[in-house]
């Protein structure tokens, strides 16, 4: 802003950038709205970023004087190149809501545009999204997507590609995906509503693809907070949907939430051997060929390592000819995280799954001279160590290799 100086008041405490509305939490603190909301909703902080109390009631309210003296301001110094801040937009209300979502129950013809409206205010801000959670809008939208489940209304074309949905139940999953829920929505979604993560899995096997992707990072954000004994009774359909939503690559974004899911649900019960059964170590060694970003590479070694934990993941594992070197491949390429998540696969194989065949075979493809390199250079002490205990298990078998130590 040129040489004015702005008064240091305001100034919003985290962006320390001039606010345009600013609002007042609890504690007496003022910030700009689109920081502070940034802060408590997007980044599910709880605390107050100044005085780091805990803020039972994140209630957000307008600080309109300070608003009126920033932009009386701004117009006293409009010749100096300061713009007005503009007037906000008033938050909606839960009246308003109420009333929209009683128009969307109440006339079938007034549903999509009612849907629109809602999934409008939910983009205007984060207190317009807690509105609508509070306002009892998470369960109607929830049971749209339960009720049109058996709809034949066909779909055209999903939004991203620049056409509508057809579908209310499409329109309510895109809504509800984008109020980005809190962890006590979430819990409710899958208590109250039983038959909900059965309904996002028929929409992950008969929806258009952007639908589907909506449906893997919600089950993502539910199964986050779902208490362990839930993700215990997961059904061996769960794992083949997500399996082939890692097989199409609809998006990066499903992809990568389809992963995080199989890692976050992988050590409960069964579901390793329930994932394997899915055919989630093909897919992921065949993702595994043709993936070079980092982060992806990581955590699809991550998913494998889990998945080789058990008899059967080893075993689809070695029956995939690319399996144990690619795995191999990875070791020095990726990251230390990503080198010591694919020794533990070594370590799995040849711990528990290491036949005269096997055994040659890591000889053969290079595995060995591998494992030899991760002693020599600075791969972290992890991967070291794991590599070190591969190496003694098989040092008689391995002994005319030039690369084991003596």
């Amino acid at each position: 802003m040129g040489e004015i100086e702005v008064p240091p008041f305001f100034l919003c405490p985290i962006s320390l950038e001039m606010m345009k509305d600013p609002v007042t939490i609890p504690t007496g603190i003022t910030y700009d709205r689109e920081s502070i909301e940034k802060w408590l909703f997007t980044n599910k902080n709880k605390t107050c970023p100044v005085t780091k109390q805990v803020l039972s009631n994140p209630d957000l309210t307008p600080n309109h004087t300070l608003r009126r003296v920033i932009q009386s301001w701004c117009t006293l110094n409009a010749s100096n190149g300061i713009e007005r801040v503009p007037t906000p937009k008033p938050a909606v209300n839960k009246s308003q809501i109420t009333k929209l979502l009683s128009n969307a129950k109440s006339s079938p013809q007034m549903q999509m545009k009612c849907l629109k409206r809602l999934r409008s205010i939910a983009s205007a801000s984060e207190t317009n999204k807690r509105c609508i959670e509070s306002s009892g809008g998470v369960d109607f939208l929830a049971s749209l997507v339960k009720n049109n489940n058996t709809s034949t209304t066909s779909l055209e074309a999903c939004d991203h590609d620049g056409f509508e949905f057809t579908k209310p139940s499409d329109e309510a999953l895109s809504t509800l995906f984008s109020l980005q829920l809190s962890e006590s929505a979430l819990k409710s979604l899958a208590v109250k509503n039983g038959e909900f993560i059965d309904s996002l899995l028929n929409v992950l096997r008969v929806g258009c693809d952007e639908s589907r992707a909506y449906a893997v990072l919600l089950l993502n954000s539910i199964l986050e907070v779902e208490e362990p004994t839930q993700l215990v009774a997961l059904k061996l359909e769960f794992f083949v949907e997500l399996v082939q939503i890692l097989h199409d690559q609809i998006s990066p974004k499903a992809s990568k939430a389809a992963l995080q899911l199989l890692i976050n649900v992988g050590p409960w019960g069964r579901n390793r051997v329930k994932a394997a059964e899915a055919g989630a170590v093909k897919v992921l060694v065949d993702l595994l060929l043709d993936s070079s970003e980092k982060r992806a590479c990581e955590m699809i070694l991550t998913a494998l390592d889990q998945l080789c934990q058990c008899a059967e993941g080893r075993a689809e594992l070695l029956k995939h000819g690319a399996g144990l070197a690619i795995v191999s491949k990875k070791i020095l390429r990726v990251s230390k995280v990503g080198s010591e998540r694919a020794v533990r696969i070594l370590l799995s194989i040849a711990k528990y799954s290491a036949s005269p065949t096997v055994v040659q075979e890591m000889l053969q493809l290079g595995v060995v001279s591998k494992l030899c390199l991760v002693l020599q250079v600075d791969s972290g002490s992890k991967a070291k160590e794991k590599a070190r205990e591969i190496l003694k298990l098989h040092a008689r078998d391995w002994r005319n290799c030039s690369c084991i130590p003596l």
